[in-house]
C-alpha cells in the first residue's frame, strides 16, 4: 500500500469522524451554520452526521477491502459536492463553505490517490 494513499486515507477518515461525531452528538455550534445554509436542524444527526461517520468508517475498512474504501471516497465526494451546492444556493459564504471545500479536497485526493496507486485493483 502506498504511503501517500495511507496518509490521505487516515487524515480524511479522521476529519470526517471528528466532524460526523460532532454532528451525531448534536454539538450546538453546528446548528446556526446549518440554518444559515438552509439545512433543517433535524438533518444534523441524520443524514449529515451519519453519512460523514459512515464515509470515514468506510475509508478505514477500505484499507483491508479496497473497493469499500473506493465506494466510501466516492460517497464523500458526492456528499461534499452537495454540501457546497447547498451553501451556494443559500448564498452562504460562511467559514462552513470553506470547510466543505476542504473536506471535498481531502475526499478527492484520497479517491484519486487510491486510483493512481492501484489500490482499487487489489480487489480479488
Amino acid at each position: 500500500m502506498n504511503a501517500a494513499y495511507l496518509t490521505l486515507t487516515l487524515i480524511t477518515a479522521a476529519a470526517n469522524l471528528f466532524s460526523g461525531g460532532l454532528a451525531l452528538a448534536g454539538f450546538a455550534p453546528i446548528y446556526p451554520a446549518m440554518a444559515k445554509a438552509g439545512v433543517p436542524a433535524s438533518w444534523v444527526r441524520f443524514p449529515i452526521g451519519t453519512l460523514k461517520t459512515a464515509g470515514a468508517l468506510g475509508l478505514l475498512a477500505g484499507l483491508w477491502l479496497p473497493m469499500l474504501g473506493t465506494a466510501a471516497a466516492i460517497g464523500l465526494v458526492l456528499f461534499f459536492v452537495c454540501a457546497i451546492h447547498t451553501h451556494l444556493l443559500a448564498r452562504d459564504r460562511s467559514p462552513q463553505l470553506a470547510l466543505a471545500v476542504a473536506f471535498l479536497t481531502l475526499a478527492v485526493a484520497t479517491l484519486t490517490s487510491g486510483i493512481a496507486t492501484g489500490n482499487v485493483s487489489e480487489c480479488h
